[in-house]
């Protein structure tokens, strides 16, 4: 190379938030609320925070009002430990679900444009897995919303917020490096696109909120950005992720894009149906039937296709079942769910109102992330916390969701620990002061990575390797799993890994150059799918999202968090996190709720 890389541009701030969506802007909102003068920039891999990824969730925002007459907190609380499979903490099951009507009020007062029923009070639907006393009840209707664009009513607000409070965006930029000073973080390497510099931003405080990995798969509901970059940029520095085995499967992605048919349809009424038009869910979940949990949905869609009731439609590419829509009412067409019933038109083809509706499985969310405590604080294993890191949203784990997440419990964990985030990174701003310089090997990492992208000879193409990954980890990494397909998906990664080095670039310049940022991708693709393909065959049973047909029942061996590391590719350590067990050790009049209970529905 005829120009070596190094830090163009040096920038101070109190706090660094990498990934501008719900979770990191409500994180900036609530350290502003606190500190009104402090300095917060926050940065997005896209041209405006409007394109995150929060923007697309539709249906719902899950919070129990304490005045409902049916309703409590404690059934919220058990419907989520439920639907971990047993796997969630918690004291932060009770932390976000006791602050979620408090937000759901904040985001009313904030201009959130909730939708109303007649009497001008918060209109509420029902979720899969979601209840009333203790399962025992009818579906709980407990999720507020805005038609089906919620996600983008929630980005409105804090982005108009943030706004308000003179945060500063970095748009168009990718962090590419943590900055350790002996055991602190103290900021991280950006590369701003537009300018091709490379810019070290040294903060008090650093907040992770990068979203999913959902594009390690080929089908996927998440948008085009989702290659989960926060998780490779705590790997790249030894640090561990956590439960990445557990892979969310969203039952009703529509046929052909993969593109979300929201859970509200179903809650509304929809009802899913095999070839012969037979409603199959009763055979797997009896009680909830079509508003049983995702994963088991999942499955059951899953196991009708694979046992020959599956359709076979000449019209798209691979078998799939109905979704039938077609005797709800026009106002829950055009007025409740416009846009999620218009996706089928626009899409397949399809008039709704008249037709059945083609889905199947796709990947939609990660229950694992960068491990952290109760308050947001990124965890080096499994006591102790990284001073100056936070992480927070979709690329956390707190754990709220345990290996399966119910629907609309997504929004409302972004939303509230964002709020628990920015308290606690705000008290730390007030504590320690701006580090004055960079250390002096700050960026190394980066410039090995970037350089050797540059540099590299070869005729590989890097999208023939990131399609081919994608196929391996949809085929062998699936909704089902076992230990042969498992272990052909790691030794084609080891293959993809090697092939990638011999990518050779078609342009040099750090300029707005889409092809090395693609290149930057792989390797964080490469990365995490390491980590969830070798996690799911480390753990030999069958939990929430993570179905093993080889072992398949849940064991009490594998009551823990995985912890996993991989300071060279392929070579994967494993740690143990304790599930958090507060609520059932306090032996309130609940406790009984919160043991390790069977997971019917």
């Amino acid at each position: 190379m005829s120009k070596k890389l190094r830090i163009d541009v040096i920038r101070r701030c109190d706090a660094l938030i990498i990934g501008a969506g719900g979770a990191g802007l409500r994180t900036a909102v609530e350290i502003l609320s606190r500190i009104p003068d402090a300095s917060v920039i926050a940065v997005t891999k896209v041209s405006s925070p409007q394109k995150s990824h929060t923007t697309t969730a539709q249906g719902g925002f899950a919070a129990v009002n304490p005045e409902d007459p049916y309703d409590k907190p404690v059934f919220h609380m058990f419907d989520t430990w439920k639907g971990s499979d047993c796997s969630a903490d918690q004291n932060v099951i009770k932390k976000i679900v006791e602050t979620a009507w408090e937000q759901t009020l904040w985001l009313d007062a904030h201009g959130l444009h909730f939708t109303r029923n007649e009497e001008g009070r918060l209109s509420r639907r029902t979720f899969g897995g979601h209840t009333l006393n203790f399962g025992k009840g009818p579906h709980a209707f407990r999720a507020v919303f805005e038609a089906d664009r919620t996600g983008k009513g929630i980005m409105d607000t804090v982005w108009g917020e943030s706004l308000k409070r003179n945060v500063t965006f970095i748009n168009q930029s990718i962090a590419t490096e943590l900055i350790i000073a002996g055991n602190r973080c103290i900021g991280a390497v950006l590369l701003e696109e537009p300018q091709g510099k490379f810019t070290a931003v040294l903060a008090k405080v650093t907040i992770i909120s990068t979203g999913g990995f959902g594009q390690v798969y080929k089908i996927t509901t998440n948008c085009r950005q989702n290659t989960g970059d926060g998780l490779a940029l705590v790997l790249q520095e030894g640090l561990p992720v956590m439960d990445l085995e557990a892979v969310q499967f969203h039952p009703t992605g529509i046929v052909g894009p993969g593109i979300l048919a929201s859970e509200a349809l179903r809650g509304e009424g929809g009802i899913l149906l095999n070839k012969d038009l037979e409603p199959f869910m009763e055979r797997y979940a009896p009680k909830a039937k079509d508003l049983a949990p995702r994963d088991v949905v999942s499955r059951a869609i899953e196991t009708e296709i694979r046992e020959g009731r599956g359709v076979i439609n000449p019209h798209f590419n691979l078998p799939h079942v109905w979704l039938d829509i077609r005797h709800l009412s026009d106002y829950v067409h055009d007025v409740k769910l416009p846009e999620v019933t218009s996706f089928f038109t626009r899409f397949t083809g399809i008039n709704p109102k008249k037709e059945l509706c083609p889905v199947r499985p796709t990947v939609h969310y990660q229950m694992g992330g960068i491990p952290t405590d109760e308050f947001g604080e990124a965890q080096k294993n499994a006591t102790e916390i990284i001073p100056g890191l936070y992480a927070v949203g979709e690329a956390a784990s707190a754990s709220f969701h345990g290996f399966n997440r119910l629907g609309t419990n997504s929004l409302v964990e972004l939303f509230t620990m964002g709020k628990v985030v920015g308290a606690r990174a705000a008290d730390a701003i007030k504590e320690i002061d701006l580090p004055e310089k960079a250390p002096r090997d700050a960026g190394e990492k980066t410039f090995a990575r970037f350089s050797g992208y540059l540099e590299a000879k070869g005729k590989e193409n890097l999208w023939d390797i990131r399609t081919a990954m994608r196929d391996v980890m949809t085929e062998k990494v699936g909704v089902f799993r076992n230990e042969k397909d498992l272990s052909d998906a790691i030794e084609h990664l080891m293959e993809f890994h090697e092939r990638s080095r011999h990518v050779s670039l078609t342009h040099s310049s750090l300029v707005m150059n889409q092809e090395l940022i693609d290149r930057w991708e792989l390797d964080n693709l490469l990365m995490v799918a390491m980590i969830i393909a070798q996690g799911a065959r480390a753990r030999k049973e069958s939990r929430g999202a993570h179905t093993r047909e080889d072992y398949p029942e849940r064991r009490d061996d594998f009551n823990y968090h995985t912890l996993a590391t991989m300071r060279e590719y392929g070579r994967v350590e494993f740690g143990k996190r304790p599930i958090d067990m507060s609520l059932f050790k306090e032996q309130g009049p609940d406790a009984k709720y919160f043991d390790f209970i069977a997971r019917k529905y």
